[in-house]
């Protein structure tokens, strides 16, 4: 821990006169910016893959604030160029660790769709370019550190690592990938929401401590050498003799028993080569996963990949109310660096937002949401919102429109389990799968009286949620529903039933689709009350996911077709790491009960489903009725009662002309010259013509000089 400057005039960057009152200036992200600010070292070297956005939004802004508080000086190295170590020594050796985040989304999610093609942007760099951030950036950045200062610990963290902190399935590879941990060779992954462990880090590290000694912090996984690791066998009685001891969970929550230490429990999941040969072991090991995540019964999971041990020591303990409203509280100046000339997508969307909450109980199979920042509901005070709102309101720059006010969800605000004791002992996934659970606290006086607070601020003109709402939650709430349609939606509300098979909402957690009938239809009778009633409800679907097959995606275009909704974007699903989703596309197995589960692999059958939610469109016409014939659904071509017409449209012919032009465009075929018209004879751009050759450019007949197809050559390329 190191001291400020002594001169005050150095102290800050240039910074507007209104964020000189409510904020504290930038980390430096150059050099020149730390000499600005009369430093000669810095103790931590945030590097992320994000622009650097000082918004509590953004993980690198409430990180730095957050060790700023503490008293450390921190360097953000954004979006760095890869190609060398330069940009990773220019604020000298780091005196404490690099923190190390792809950003705010998994690398390879932000740069490829489902299908994995190239995205046209990226949300998170100025201007939206892509390309300034490599695939798999927390390993790129991680080896970087090690390059630039052997010696200096490496701690990687944000949601790419927290979810590849283990084996895991990589989608993008097709293939079962070994723990971050050990392909990045960083010391320790801070997985989950970091605020606490990167500050516990910083000063346990300042105060002398090495890495090693690090080990018995809660929300750290780590490798042991293959010297430190025993015998597989005997690792679930060893471990907890050599590991540190765990603290135990505050006295409201759980008791650790008389006479003794508080020790983890060490559980050996099926090992990387396991996992890796074996999808039954694959699921095995994720029900041993996800069951243990919640932070005040989990035990210390380890996972072999060869003779090394990874460890994963159980979550963080939630945050309190006061502790939220410290991370927070701090003087973000909510903006961009100044440095940048273009905006940051990402941060315009969500500049006017308010997070009230963290965390989410819904356990929705195919979402990261509730693996990375826990089940249990962490919320703000009622004070500490209000305080963010004024601020934002006295901003010349706000329009007096606040985006968002939610957070993981809309309406989850102060939920929690009514029962501690309960809370600490419970192993349910879900506490709204498969109904609400009778000890959960679903009031929604709280965020109702808050709502009400934060557009009656001066300065404030409209509140809106754009968060996701748990419908099954807001129906036993009838006064929330009506404060939502009065006040806070901007004529279409997104909600998401994700499909409508009952099958394939249960492999999802989500409930029946008839609950969002009975919510669509009090929501539309509380927008008529508020005197809106041409406010519209806009349902968000899923397709492909594990469990969707054809038949399941055609009743869900029917589905469509009877309550008149036309989807302008469609969801499809994506196989992140670590998700029990994820597992199921993978091994064709439900993690839980072992039954086999229906998986679209295939890119015809993906495009199929996806074609089916927008069956309307003309241009998805061929696709549709290749299904519903795929399927023996003939029936629905043509008739009232169909999904498409019995023959295609005239838009539907010029997209497949237009599809089939695309795919021989460029290198797919050959131009040839035309002599007439004083063309030299040949192939265009082939370069002058060869006298001899088994196309233009060959030297000989052959398909391949010197060697035979069958005798050493491989044919014709």
């Amino acid at each position: 821990m190191t001291s400020t400057s002594s001169r005050p005039d150095r102290t800050r960057l240039s910074l507007p006169l209104w964020t000189e009152r409510y904020a504290a200036p930038f980390a430096p992200m150059t050099a020149s910016e730390m000499a600005a600010r009369g430093w000669d070292a810095v103790d931590v070297v945030f590097v992320t893959g994000d622009a650097y956005v000082d918004h509590p939004s953004f993980a690198m802004a409430i990180l730095h604030r957050s060790l700023e508080q503490a008293g450390f000086r921190v360097a953000i190295l954004s979006q760095p160029s890869w190609t060398s170590c330069d940009p990773w020594r220019q604020f000298g050796r780091p005196r404490l660790f690099f923190a190390v985040s792809a950003g705010n989304m998994d690398s390879l999610i932000n740069h490829y769709t489902a299908s994995k093609k190239v995205r046209n942007d990226d949300a998170y760099s100025p201007g939206g370019r892509i390309g300034l951030r490599p695939d798999r950036a927390t390993l790129v950045y991680s080896q970087r550190c090690r390059e630039a200062f052997p010696g200096v610990p490496v701690v990687a963290g944000g949601v790419e690592a927290s979810l590849r902190r283990l084996a895991h399935y990589d989608y993008w590879s097709d293939t079962v990938k070994r723990s971050i941990l050990l392909d990045s060779k960083a010391d320790l992954v801070a997985y989950g929401m970091g605020e606490k462990t990167v500050v516990e880090i910083a000063r346990r590290l300042a105060a002398g401590e090495t890495v090693r000694d690090l080990r018995d912090m809660r929300g750290l996984a780590y490798a042991l050498g293959a010297s430190e690791s025993p015998p597989p066998d005997d690792a679930a009685v060893v471990l907890p003799t050599i590991l540190p001891q765990v603290p135990p969970p505050p006295e409201s929550h759980a008791t650790p028993k008389r006479g003794r230490p508080w020790l983890p429990e060490v559980i050996v999941i099926p090992s990387f080569e396991e996992v890796k040969a074996d999808k039954m072991a694959f699921a095995e090991a994720t029900r041993f996963i996800h069951s243990h995540t919640n932070p005040f019964n989990a035990a210390t999971l380890v996972q072999y990949h060869g003779r090394q041990a990874i460890v994963q020591n159980p979550p963080v303990v939630p945050l309190t109310q006061a502790e939220m409203d410290q991370f927070y509280d701090l003087p973000y100046t909510r903006r961009p660096h100044p440095s940048y000339r273009e905006p940051v997508p990402a941060h315009e969307m969500i500049k006017d937002s308010v997070t009230i909450m963290r965390g989410c109980f819904g356990g929705c199979t195919f979402c990261s949401i509730t693996a990375h920042q826990g089940r249990v509901i962490q919320s703000r005070s009622h004070e500490s919102v209000l305080k963010e709102v004024k601020k934002l309101a006295a901003d010349p720059e706000f329009k007096g429109v606040i985006s968002d006010i939610g957070g993981a969800t809309a309406n989850m605000y102060t939920m929690r389990c009514t029962k501690p004791e309960i809370e600490a002992k419970c192993k349910r996934l879900s506490c709204v799968y498969p109904g609400i659970c009778k000890l959960l606290g679903t009031h929604h006086g709280p965020l109702i009286g808050l709502m009400k607070d934060v557009r009656e601020t001066p300065g404030i003109r409209k509140v809106f949620v754009a968060s996701g709402i748990r419908m099954d939650l807001a129906q036993l709430s009838p006064e929330y529903v009506k404060e939502l349609a009065a006040h806070h939606v901007g004529g279409r509300l997104k909600v998401a039933p994700e499909h409508t098979s009952p099958k394939v909402l249960d492999l999802m957690k989500k409930p029946n689709v008839d609950n969002f009938g009975v919510f669509a239809r009090q929501y539309q009778s509380a927008s008529v009350a508020a005197g809106k009633p041409r406010q519209q409800i806009v349902p968000y679907f899923i397709a492909s996911h594990p469990g969707s097959d054809l038949p399941a995606m055609i009743d869900l275009a029917l589905y469509l077709k009877r309550n008149g909704y036309r989807p302008d974007q469609v969801q499809d699903f994506i196989p992140a790491p670590f998700d029990i989703a994820t597992c199921m596309y993978y091994t064709g197995i439900d993690p839980f009960t072992k039954k086999p589960v229906a998986i679209a692999k295939g890119l015809n059958d993906r495009k199929m489903q996806r074609a089916l939610m927008q069956f309307f469109k003309p241009e998805n016409y061929f696709e549709v009725r290749d299904a519903l014939i795929k399927a023996g659904r003939a029936d629905l071509i043509g008739g009232c009662d169909g999904l498409i017409e019995a023959q295609p449209p005239k838009e539907a012919l010029e997209a497949r002309k237009k599809q089939a032009n695309a795919a021989v465009r460029g290198d797919h075929y050959h131009t040839v010259a035309n002599p007439a018209k004083g063309e030299k004879p040949g192939e265009r751009g082939a370069g002058p013509a060869k006298a001899t050759g088994y196309r233009p450019g060959r030297k000989t007949q052959r398909r391949q000089d010197g060697k035979k197809k069958g005798k050493g050559g491989s044919g014709p390329p």
